[in-house]
């Protein structure tokens, strides 16, 4: 948020909570006054009121001191339009009022009389974790003339929906729109398998667009004119219908389908929301013109008071539909918190609504719904357990709970009960009255009852919150893992196990059992023996399980014309005894560790997505974090996860491999650690622990040789063993200290493999000095196209150096080698075009410094390099020390400096002394001063390079 906005935004909002008389007695709001309430120097918050006042957003009341109002605050007061900005006094501003105004005592603005609150008040946290979000949303509303187009990310169920109308309810508390002001709610995903009649739906159509349009039909631009329109799911548009959407921020003008021209005006303040990561979901130009992203965190990343307001306004708002007071015990209140981990507010909405219909059956006749532990579905209980897992937050809780909690119907904000379309449009407690009545009077037992109302809540439940997700979706992810016959197959012994158990299965069976199939079928094929420990008592108690396994089996044995043995039926039996299972038991934990920013929670979050369980966690550890702090961050982790089976720790490279065996010593609780691990051996860690129940060793082994899940084709002749262990295709990006440049450039590279629309091709992030070390494993593992970055890792494939990358022809080259061509011949530059090269490679790196600025100093200093290295260096070293200097220029910005952890020799650190001196340029010019780490890092790279550039070259290929 800019300060003027800012600075706009405290004025308007604070003049909203006062009536005209009270302005009259304390004057307008002063420099200083403003300069202390936000916290900014005096000189700018006047620099800012003079711009507002030439853009007549503000008036000024002359005086000792000068006041300063909002325009459009005093024009809505005094019910007229002021023609000028600057006024001679208060009174004068009065007698403009018209005669039968009573000014001193009139109430200007809704707010000001209490009828209408600030919207953003009642949302729970507003001046918490949500501080900057309302902040962003407050300058989305409030910028002049009519508003900023908006875009809402965040995971499924954070409430994305909740903040647009919110937003749109300030824009009328504010002025922005009339009472009456259309707000259209529109979901994407309604229509993403037609995208004709999504665009339909959005632009209108005219008569003969295409089949079945028989008249001409407004679209919701047009019914949302003069308000504001929100589109839920908004990556669900296709490309032509986002080209349309940003045609019509840029002109206001559009067409609907069947037009030639855009001939269609409205004004409609935008709002999308998405799940997903804007930039690979979204047009980049679409994006672009967005100036306004607002993300909004999960519920994890809420404060533990804000998770508990959370979930007492989800239960106040089923007190006040049921109108009977609800009690709740603490330990419910824990499950339901716990079991929202991944779900977020959205699953916290269905589970309560679940308990408390639940609680109204079995409190039919008592005048207080009373739900405790003890009555919750065994699936919720679960959250209770995940919590337990982590027990600060556990502690955190519990410290702010009560024994038990009392909500009663009158509790609810009356600003808050609102229709939602996210809401069920049926009444469930009037249904379950009708029909426990009914049963009642056919003479049914209470039991009876209770059975068949438990599952027609479930029914009603489950089929109103599948219309807001997409069903094909978990089913697109299974057959990213699977045959699409695994999964055809898995879907009918889902109905027979139903059948068989007269009872309704999650969608997890699908990809539990697909996956189990698969792995099955492969060891049939490959004449892998079974291998599982402790199972002679797997059978007891069981005799349910074991009797739809052995269904499954003959099942299998037809389908696949193979012999199931019997250890296989107690797979099954203990497969799905674990789906039905209510209590989460002791298992291995799963503990994903990887370099990045995102990558292990990105992983972690699909697994459980997938799986829907598993004591599975995730360490983020960006490029420029410690790794003594993440050293620190996983001995904690690990304590909090084990439950008796030891960790498995996942990890990728570098100093997270030897960590494992550090915590085991010290915490005596076992860990083993599985190196280059991808998506799918999480996927299966986790399967095997919370499914399967299987040991540490006994995962951590099955692991060691997994190459992902194959597709199984039903054939008599055994398959080349080759295609069984295809290598997987990627670029190796390298850097010289693997914290810096690499891991950008990386993300660099993925955008334009992604616009080529090669999914297919990893980009590894690597060291240079680390290339050696894992040479093996890597080429083991990895199927190479080609090398970029700052010197050739000599792995026998094409290099591309970060100076060709980003010259002019840099993507056609990038773009032959991918598509497994020869390169241009490499063109003979001019030192003139390395300052140019730099300053584009800096652009893409550097987020803090101005790359023009830098790019002369940076050279500056290479050049005396140069002369204290006693030789030259090429344009390619030039480029990546450019490179590599700008992004440790930005670290000191940043107070994130690399740790060096080599040791100099006494000529380096005579060296290290003339390379503090010539540093010192930056300190005069910049005012940053690069550290002795820094430093070292820089001397290590420059030896590096020139030991290299003096190696004899291969030639491109």
């Amino acid at each position: 948020m800019k300060r003027i906005d800012k600075i706009y935004a405290w004025m308007f909002e604070r003049s909203g909570q006062m009536a005209w008389g009270s302005v009259c007695q304390r004057g307008g709001f002063t420099t200083q006054e403003i300069a202390e309430e936000l916290a900014i120097l005096r000189n700018n918050v006047s620099f800012e009121l003079n711009n507002l006042l030439r853009a007549e957003r503000i008036i000024k009341v002359k005086g000792r001191p000068v006041g300063y109002l909002p325009k459009a605050s005093v024009e809505h007061w005094l019910g007229v339009s002021l023609s000028r900005v600057e006024y001679d006094s208060l009174e004068v501003l009065t007698a403009l009022a018209p005669q039968n105004l009573q000014p001193i005592a009139a109430s200007p603005t809704p707010a000001a009389t209490g009828a209408v609150n600030n919207p953003f008040h009642s949302l729970i946290g507003a001046d918490g974790s949500l501080k900057n979000q309302v902040e962003q949303a407050k300058a989305a509303v409030l910028y002049p003339p009519s508003g900023l187009h908006t875009l809402i990310t965040g995971q499924t169920g954070v409430g994305k929906s909740m903040f647009a109308s919110v937003m749109f309810n300030y824009a009328r508390f504010a002025g922005r729109f009339a009472e009456q002001t259309p707000f259209i709610i529109f979901n994407c995903a309604d229509y993403a398998m037609n995208p004709q009649l999504l665009m339909a739906h959005i632009f209108g159509y005219v008569k003969g667009a295409f089949t079945g349009a028989d008249s001409d039909k407004s679209g919701l631009l047009q019914k949302a004119n003069g308000g504001m329109l929100f589109l839920d799911e908004i990556h669900r548009l296709p490309p032509e219908g986002q080209e349309m959407i940003f045609y019509f921020m840029d002109t206001g003008t559009y067409s609907r389908l069947g037009e030639t021209e855009r001939k269609q005006t409205a004004n409609v303040l935008l709002t999308g929301a998405t799940t997903e990561d804007p930039e690979s979901s979204l047009l980049k130009t679409f994006v672009r013109r967005i100036p306004i992203i607002i993300n909004l965190p999960s519920f994890e990343e809420r404060t533990t008071q804000e998770k508990i307001e959370l979930l007492k306004f989800l239960l106040n708002k089923e007190a006040h539909r049921i109108q009977k007071p609800i009690k709740i015990d603490a330990e419910a209140m824990k499950a339901l918190m716990g079991n929202t981990a991944f779900g977020n507010i959205g699953q916290m909405k269905s589970n309560v609504q679940l308990v408390c219909a639940n609680g109204f059956l079995h409190c039919l006749h008592q005048d207080i719904i009373d739900i405790t532990f003890r009555d919750l579905p065994g699936e919720i209980k679960d959250g209770f357990f995940h919590l337990s897992g982590r027990r600060d937050v556990m502690q955190q809780i519990t410290d702010r709970l009560e024994p038990f909690l009392l909500v009663r119907p009158e509790d609810i904000s009356p600003a808050l009960q609102e229709a939602d379309q996210y809401e069920p449009s049926f009444n469930l407690y009037s249904i379950i009255e009708g029909k426990v009545a009914f049963m009642q009077e056919r003479g049914l037992s209470q039991q009876e009852i209770i059975r068949f109302i438990t599952l027609d809540i479930n029914i009603h439940l489950n089929s109103f919150y599948l219309k807001f997700q997409n069903s094909n979706k978990l089913q697109e992810n299974i057959l990213k893992l699977v045959n699409e016959d695994i999964l055809r197959f898995a879907q009918q012994m889902k109905e027979l196990t139903e059948r068989e158990l007269n009872q309704r299965l999650t969608e997890r069976f699908l990809l539990a059992f697909s996956l189990h199939l698969t792995a099955f079928l492969e060891r049939i094929k490959n004449h892998h023996p079974l291998s599982y420990a402790n199972i002679d008592d797997a059978l007891e108690g069981r005799a349910r399980e074991h009797s739809v396994a052995l269904a499954l089996k003959q099942q299998i044995e037809e389908k696949f014309a193979i012999n199931v043995p019997d250890m296989e039926v107690i797979y099954l039996t203990l497969l799905i005894g674990s789906l039905l299972k209510t209590q989460q038991e002791e298992r291995v934990a799963v503990l994903v560790a990887m370099h990045g920013s995102s990558t292990a929670s990105s992983m972690a979050n699909v697994a459980h997505k997938l799986l829907g369980e598993g004591n599975i966690d995730s360490i983020d550890m960006p490029l420029d974090l410690s790794p003594k702090l993440v050293l620190d961050q996983m001995r904690q982790r690990i304590k909090e996860l084990d439950r008796g089976k030891g960790v498995l720790l996942l990890v990728d490279m570098g100093s997270l491999l030897g960590f494992g065996d550090i915590i085991m010593q010290e915490t005596g609780i076992p860990v083993r650690t599985l190196t280059m691990v991808s998506t799918p051996t999480v996927i299966e860690a986790v399967r095997k622990s919370a499914v399967m129940g299987m040991e540490l060793d006994d995962i951590y082994f099955s692991l060691c040789d997994f190459k992902g899940y194959g597709s199984y084709q039903k054939t008599t002749q055994q398959q080349d063993t080759s295609q069984l262990c295809q290598k997987i295709k990627a670029i190796l990006s390298v850097c010289s200290t693997g914290q810096g440049t690499a891991e950008k450039l990386k993300v660099f590279v993925d955008g334009m493999l992604q616009s080529m629309g090669r999914s297919d091709v990893n980009v590894i992030a690597m060291p240079l000095g680390e290339v050696d070390n894992q040479r093996e494993s890597l080429l083991k593992r990895y199927d190479f196209i080609m090398s970029l970055g700052i010197a050739d890792p000599k792995i026998d494939v094409p290099f591309l150096p970060l100076e060709a990358l980003f010259s002019s022809d840099g993507e056609a080259q990038f773009t032959l080698l991918v598509q497994g061509n020869h390169l241009y011949q490499p063109l003979v530059r001019p030192h003139a075009m390395v300052r140019k090269i730099s300053e584009e490679s800096m652009n893409e790196f550097l987020t803090y410094l101005n790359p023009k600025k830098v790019v002369d100093l940076v050279l500056e200093f290479i050049s005396e390099l140069e002369s204290v290295e006693g030789h030259p260096f090429d344009n390619g070293m030039k480029v990546s020390l450019c490179v590599h200097i700008g992004t440790a220029l930005e670290r000191m910005v940043q107070h994130n400096g690399l740790t060096y952890s080599g040791t100099l020799s006494d000529a380096d650190q005579l060296k290290l002394g003339v390379y503090q001196r010539i540093a010192h340029s930056f300190q005069k010019k910049l005012a940053i001063t690069l550290d002795d780490d820094e430093l070292s890092c820089i001397l290590e790279m420059v030896k590096e390079l020139s030991m290299r550039s003096i190696e004899p070259q291969d030639e491109l290929l």
